[in-house]
């Protein structure tokens, strides 16, 4: 039965598993227009209506900058103020959800039938996992997240006029005591980067793996609410399904972007720059960047364009190349790299302390991940509202890339095995990862008094803490690589997504459809950046992430529906 498959590009599933009769086929609804030399197999009409709203959004923060500027500023207050306690409730359902999955006895249904072999070994399963959980939020937040976290728990709990936290400190603050303020910011840290966005990342993971190597159905979102709506997932219900969620991955991808390209130019412009920032003479090859506010002087977003710019157009060669000989080599080498800047940190940094940091960063966690996950009678509610709806509608709206790529490589897998494994590796090389880089540079800060990491911008702190470090403009170059090749196999990796599902779930659609959608992203990405700053970008992530949260919701109803008609072994 190997070489037998059942739509494009699924296989048939290995002994018993209970199929889903339907005459949908396909590629039914696709139309296959030529442009110019260029072939197209595209979905009608998800392809056209998630086009051009994406394009509309564009261009109206193009056109009409300020005015969007303040929209996005007043949609990202709205969301977050009047719907965090949406996002952090949806999160808590996802963990119960997968939790209750490994202890059930659907826990023993495999993926891909009930006599389905692993397509690949532990140790390649665990790389994947390993690569899926790592991008440019652990080389942009790897320092930031834990230091700011350090920082404004430190800073105490006073109160502003409106009667919120005038800081940003999680739960109830440390008030001066360095030990507890490093405990909670590592506790919120690892809460932002364990088991609930792994959780959420593992529902669409499941869901596509289960109806398309156990029912036979097309891999796309819409498949796995057959249980729910039936036939009607092939028609208008399906279409404004795979529409949110070609908004929600794209829009993520685009935050994620920026968020590498602002990471990149800086630290660009920290290393090879001149002039100086205070007196705002600061550039990078004669472009301003890196000045301080105090000097008055704006970065320029050129720089932000010709990175962008230049990163999408090597991420264009690595389409064209195809995934064995584009994306795969760079994850190979972005992986490896990884692994050194990682393991140099932990030697250089004190491996004993550093290893002895991250078991007591977990057990932090442990003891606040209750109240953290609270959604309700919040004192922190600039942390809850700025931090973890953020990042909740982030994880969200990248769940259908990560959640597709996970599905590809999981197949014979149990799903208590499946389950078990994508909430806790990855979760684990996450919390080494912030653990590591984190707990470094919050010893500088408590044991030595190097200030200038926790007083740094964001995407700046990472280069600050490595500057203390021996051979830091190695390191720090390294680090600026890391960055760049994370965003080449992301955006790649993205665009074929965004190409399955706008292609009706055909996996061998053209290459000029991810063409397409890799320029797409990387000017998606300039235009917000431009339009107003990163700013526009988690606005842009915030409203797609929130009708897609609803998605999910009713996608965990549709995963116990389906695993309700499979043979459950012993």
């Amino acid at each position: 039965m190997a070489d037998e498959t059942v739509n494009q590009g699924i296989p048939t599933p290995d002994g018993h598993s209970d199929l889903i009769d339907t005459d949908y086929e396909v590629g039914q609804d696709n139309v296959q227009p030529q442009v110019g030399p260029f072939g197209l197999d595209i979905h009608n009409p998800v392809f056209f209506i998630s086009g051009l709203a994406i394009v509309l959004f564009v261009f109206y923060a193009l056109a009409l900058p300020e005015q969007a500027t303040a929209v996005f500023s007043w949609l990202f207050s709205a969301v977050t103020k009047s719907f965090d306690w949406f996002f952090l409730g949806a999160a808590n359902i996802f963990v119960l959800f997968c939790l209750f999955l490994i202890i059930s006895p659907y826990g023993s249904v495999r993926l891909g039938g009930a006599d389905a072999k692993p397509d690949y070994t532990y140790v390649g399963w665990f790389s994947m996992l390993f690569a899926a959980g790592m991008g440019i939020g652990l080389m942009f937040f790897g320092v930031s997240e834990p230091m700011s976290h350090f920082a404004s728990s430190m800073g105490g709990t006073s109160l502003g006029e409106n009667g919120l936290r005038s800081d940003w400190a999680p739960l109830g603050a440390a008030g001066g005591d360095a030990a507890e303020a490093t405990r909670l910011g590592m506790a919120a840290t690892i809460f932002h980067w364990g088991l609930h966005p792994w959780a959420i990342y593992a529902v669409v993971a499941l869901a596509l793996a289960l109806f398309s190597y156990n029912k036979g159905l097309p891999l796309t979102l819409r498949s796995a609410f057959y249980p729910i709506f039936g036939e009607r997932v092939w028609g208008w219900t399906g279409h404004i399904i795979d529409t949110l969620a070609v908004f929600a991955t794209l829009f993520g991808l685009a935050t994620s972007l920026g968020f590498g390209a602002e990471q990149a130019a800086s630290g660009l412009t920290f290393l090879y720059g001149s002039g100086d920032a205070a007196e705002g003479t600061r550039n990078f090859i004669g472009i301003p960047y890196g000045n301080s506010e105090e000097s008055g002087v704006e970065n320029s977003s050129l720089l932000l364009v010709l990175l962008i710019s230049g990163i999408t157009a090597v991420a264009l060669i690595s389409v064209v190349r195809g995934l064995d000989g584009g994306v795969k080599v760079l994850s190979e080498i972005n992986m490896g790299l990884a692994a050194l800047l990682l393991v140099f940190t932990l030697l250089v940094g004190g491996p004993i302390f550093l290893l002895t940091f991250f078991a007591d960063s977990l057990w932090a966690y442990l003891q606040n991940v209750i109240p953290l996950s609270n959604p309700f009678g919040r004192e922190d509610t600039n942390f809850m509202q700025g931090w973890t709806a953020f990042y909740w509608a982030w994880w969200i709206s990248w769940s259908p890339f990560v959640g597709m790529f996970i599905a590809r490589v999981s197949r014979g897998r149990s799903v208590r095995e499946f389950l078990i494994c994508v909430l806790l590796i990855p979760s684990l090389v996450c919390v080494l990862w912030m653990s590591v880089f984190g707990g470094t540079a919050i010893s500088q800060v408590v044991n030595d008094g190097y200030t200038l990491a926790k007083d740094a911008s964001l995407e700046l702190k990472l280069f600050y803490m490595l500057d203390q470090l021996p051979l830091a403009t190695i390191t720090s170059t390294i680090g600026i690589v890391l960055v760049v090749v994370f965003f080449v196999t992301s955006s790649d990796s993205g665009s074929l997504v965004i190409d399955t599902i706008t292609a009706g779930g055909k996996v061998d659609a053209p290459v000029t459809q991810r063409v397409f959608w890799a320029i797409f992203e990387g000017a998606v990405a300039i235009v917000l950046l431009v339009g107003g700053g990163l700013a526009s970008l988690q606005s842009a992530v915030i409203s797609t992430g929130l009708p897609f949260t609803i998605v999910l919701l009713v996608m965990c109803w549709a995963i116990f529906r389906g695993l309700q008609s499979e043979k459950r072994g012993l």
